[in-house]
């Protein structure tokens, strides 16, 4: 197949798998959600920027000299629960905007095979729904252990918890001089303040 240059050279209603993915090299940011296009936003503002350095920093200086990994977006997720593993099997990827991923096998050089453990998504004002409703629902499918939703405007951090394969709301983060703890990393906590310093 050629490769795909201009978003505007595919049928959006078709659907798509990872195979097709790959061949897309065009300037548009897009998620492969269960075969179909979705665009995400452009370019992402200053404060969704700080909030991924700082949370992004916190995670790789604790995971230093541990088995797991912390990546930051651009990077692919191949959700792949109950399909195979091939290219042309795979219909659904996403780009958290953190993640960190323990079982190392997952990893290979375009991204991740898998869900990760622990994954963040910082809430831009073109993609709430996308997050709290679409995306919620994937990881809880898929069984990310631990998912955090960023919202810079309310600077607020909602923590869920995989409990019998549903998400249970853990707390609902809002006010300054809070500690953040990240439930699955024994040890592991962040300051709301240093999360929404200005």
């Amino acid at each position: 197949m050629a490769v795909i240059t201009d978003i505007s050279q595919l049928d959006l209603t078709k659907r798509y798998t990872y195979a097709d993915y790959l061949l897309w090299e065009f300037q548009d940011r897009v998620e492969l959600i269960r075969g179909y296009i979705v665009k995400m936003s452009p370019t992402p503002r200053k404060q969704h920027q700080k909030i991924s350095f700082i949370l992004s920093n916190v995670l790789y200086n604790y995971l230093i000299n541990k088995d797991c990994e912390a990546f930051h977006a651009p990077f692919d997720v191949r959700l792949v629960k109950n399909k195979g593993v091939q290219d042309k099997e795979v219909n659904t990827v996403v780009q958290p905007d953190i993640c960190v991923i323990c079982d190392k096998s997952k990893l290979d050089d375009l991204g991740c095979v898998g869900a990760p453990d622990f994954i963040v998504e910082i809430l831009s004002p073109g993609n709430k729904k996308h997050d709290e409703i679409n995306k919620f629902n994937l990881y809880e499918e898929n069984g990310v252990r631990e998912y955090w939703i960023v919202d810079p405007d309310s600077k607020s951090v909602k923590t869920y918890i995989l409990k019998d394969d549903k998400y249970e709301l853990i707390d609902y983060y809002e006010k300054p001089g809070l500690m953040i703890p990240v439930n699955i990393f024994e040890g592991l906590e962040v300051s709301w303040d240093e999360v929404f310093r200005e």
